[in-house]
């Protein structure tokens, strides 16, 4: 084994182990290892598991067969033709014992009441996108923890610059950018941005995203495409086309998620059909994220059980709506209405007409999550007088039902 003088004098020799369908023994069924075994479970390892109890958790992985449990004590010759073990008992002699028998058949062994007398010691590790981080820093693991937290969010956010030298093939990602606040926006949307080469972004993204691209970065205004003899939607899907053709890194930055009265499964059709490759990058909708922005809940125990996403750009007269307005207002749910400001008295109307209480409560948010954001409180009987004398204007998210009661007024602006 290797002494603590060793240990000292020369570093650790860092190695990726290939693990998969090879047999790893872990002993202890506790804490450390609830923390370990997803990673060598997703690194395809034969685990198992010998350990008189285990934690809720670790039971449950060996109920779905992720690994298998031998639940007893650690015996000598339990490590025999393991190619990697976890020692993690809370017995101090066991895992000596477990130890020795480790270092007699050349089994790379951690220890985690003793890392002087393991023959390995586990990194702190994160992932992003294919890359591995692994950091050691000898007897350190909270600094070791810090540098790799501080390397993958680099890499994450594209402060740290690590572009794939690969020939690159089409390529389009449409990226929900969240309701507003750049910090809504996800991890991994944010990286595809410091990743682009070119940004087409709607007007109701989050704009100060954009003001930290890098110079080079073309960013198209959506809104200002010249349209041509296009409609509006055909022309963003021939920009889409015409720069991944140039094997060009291409974001579509949209408001709230890309499939949430987005036209992102238009945007994805026009590019499969050029064989383009396309991801669809998740958003925060605006339709639950305002709502709780401005300290309302669209559910909420004993009040809501549901809650209903209408898009209000199309009034309930016109014959153009898909809305069933008559089955919506029977519903005791929230109804969340976006797109709907210019809308709303008609469709209050409606909602009355078809049986909903005049008096049914009703809150509009006005550009949500943002330094500016506002509510308006109202009833559908007076929403449409209200949003006149308050000048509402869009974007705003309208919620109506009776969690809006449940919100206190004070929660109208977000955290900074």
């Amino acid at each position: 084994m290797a002494d603590a003088e060793t240990s000292a004098t020369h570093p650790a020799y860092p190695v990726g182990l290939r693990l998969a369908g090879r047999r790893v023994v872990v002993l202890g069924g506790g804490q450390v290892a609830q923390r370990r075994l997803p990673a060598l479970i997703a690194a395809g390892a034969a685990v198992t598991l010998i350990s008189p109890s285990a934690t809720p958790s670790v039971e449950a992985m060996a109920e779905t067969g992720e690994i298998t449990w031998v639940k007893r004590r650690y015996e000598d010759g339990d490590i025999a033709d393991a190619w990697y073990a976890l020692v993690a008992t809370s017995d101090p002699a066991a895992n000596a014992a477990a130890s020795a028998e480790a270092e007699r058949t050349k089994t790379w062994c951690v220890r985690s009441d003793d890392a002087e007398a393991a023959t390995a010691w586990t990194p702190a590790t994160g992932r992003s996108e294919g890359v591995t981080v692994a950091v050691l820093t000898g007897h350190d693991p909270r600094r070791s923890a810090a540098v790799r937290d501080a390397i993958v969010e680099g890499l994450r956010d594209g402060s740290i610059a690590a572009p794939a030298h690969r020939t690159r093939s089409p390529f389009v990602a449409l990226v929900g950018g969240g309701p507003g606040d750049p910090d809504l926006i996800t991890v991994r949307g944010r990286r595809l941005l410091a990743e682009a080469d070119v940004v087409i972004a709607d007007r109701l993204g989050p704009r100060d995203l954009l003001a930290e691209l890098p110079p080079h970065v073309e960013v198209i205004d959506a809104a200002k495409i010249p349209y041509g003899r296009f409609m509006a939607q055909e022309a963003i899907n021939n920009a889409l086309i015409e720069h991944a053709k140039k094997r060009k890194s291409v974001v579509r930055l949209k408001g709230g998620d890309p499939f949430v009265f987005g036209r992102g499964m238009e945007e994805a059709q026009a590019l499969a059909a050029e064989g383009i490759a396309c991801t669809v990058v998740p958003g925060i909708s605006s339709s639950i994220s305002v709502p709780g922005a401005a300290g309302i809940p669209v559910t909420h125990r004993g009040v809501a059980h549901e809650f209903t996403v209408v898009s209000g750009h199309v009034a309930p007269d016109d014959p153009r709506s898909l809305v069933d307005w008559a089955s919506l207002a029977k519903l005791t749910g929230t109804l969340v209405i976006l797109m709907g400001v210019d809308k709303i008295g008609k469709i209050a109307e409606a909602l009355i007409a078809h049986g909903k209480s005049p008096e049914t409560p009703l809150a509009l948010v006005q550009e949500g999550t943002t330094a500016t954001q506002r509510r308006v409180d109202a009833t559908l009987a007076t929403v449409a007088e209200t949003v006149k004398a308050e000048e509402v204007r869009p974007p705003a998210v309208i919620v109506i039902g009776d969690v809006v009661r449940e919100a206190p007024h004070k929660l109208t602006k977000p955290t900074p």
